[in-house]
This record gives structure tokens, sequence and C-alpha cells, in this order.
């Protein structure tokens, strides 16, 4: 019975034990923020690209002449993404000039089942060569 009692009154390795129990809370913290920030970082590059594409629809004509044009500007112009030109479709509704893009991100997780998300940014700008 003192043996037990002894066992119970040791406190070598308590460290280890709480570090076993929180570290894997905090690791899928910290790895959630990373996802959460680099899936941000996709949709603002992709946003940024539309929005660019619609404005050299509108502005510049030379460099932005059809719809093959419009998309490769694009795919130029994602930040921190590679996104490529088909995935940018172009059309002239009756706001002006718009260039709609999708892309399927794929976490950095997903080798332990994350699905992957599809983001979508839109953007029109006014045709201002339409007016004369």
């Amino acid at each position: 019975m003192t043996t037990i009692r002894k066992l119970a009154r040791e406190t070598h390795g308590a460290t280890a034990v709480e570090f076993a129990f929180t570290a894997p809370l905090f690791m899928a913290l910290v790895f959630g923020i990373i996802e959460a920030g680099l899936a941000l970082w996709a949709q603002f590059g992709l946003q940024n690209a539309v929005e660019a594409a619609a404005r050299c629809a509108s502005v510049n004509t030379t460099t932005c002449s059809g719809a093959s044009a419009i998309a490769t500007y694009a795919a130029g112009n994602t930040l921190g993404v590679t996104i490529p030109a088909s995935s940018f479709t172009f059309s002239q509704p009756s706001c002006g000039n718009q260039v709609a893009g999708t892309y399927n991100y794929a976490y950095l997780t997903h080798y332990f089942g994350a699905t992957r998300v599809t983001l979508s940014a839109q953007s029109c700008f006014p045709n201002i060569n339409a007016g004369g």
C-alpha cells in the first residue's frame, strides 16, 4: 500500500503528461489558422484577377481584345496562386464587362480527408467605350 501512495505523490513527468494532452489541440489550432489564411489568400488572388480583367476589358481594349485574351490577362493577375485561364469566363451583361472565375482550392491537409473548396469571384466594370 505504501508503494501506491508513494506513486500517487510522485510529480516527475507531470509536465510531459500535460503536454501530451494539450499538444494535439494546439497543433490543430495552429494548422487550422494556417489553412484558413492560405484559403483567404487564394480567394483574394482570384478576386484581384477578375477585377483587373474586367477593368482591362473596359479600359485597355488592345490588350484585352477578346474573351481568350481577357481570360489570359486574368490568369496573369492572380496573386499567390496559379489559376489556369480556362477558369475564367467573360460576358457583357447590362453592368458592362463582367469577368467571373472559379478555383478548386485543395487544403494542405487533403491527405487526411479534407475536401476541396470551390472559390469563386466575379467583377463587372462599366464599358466606358460604349457611350462614345
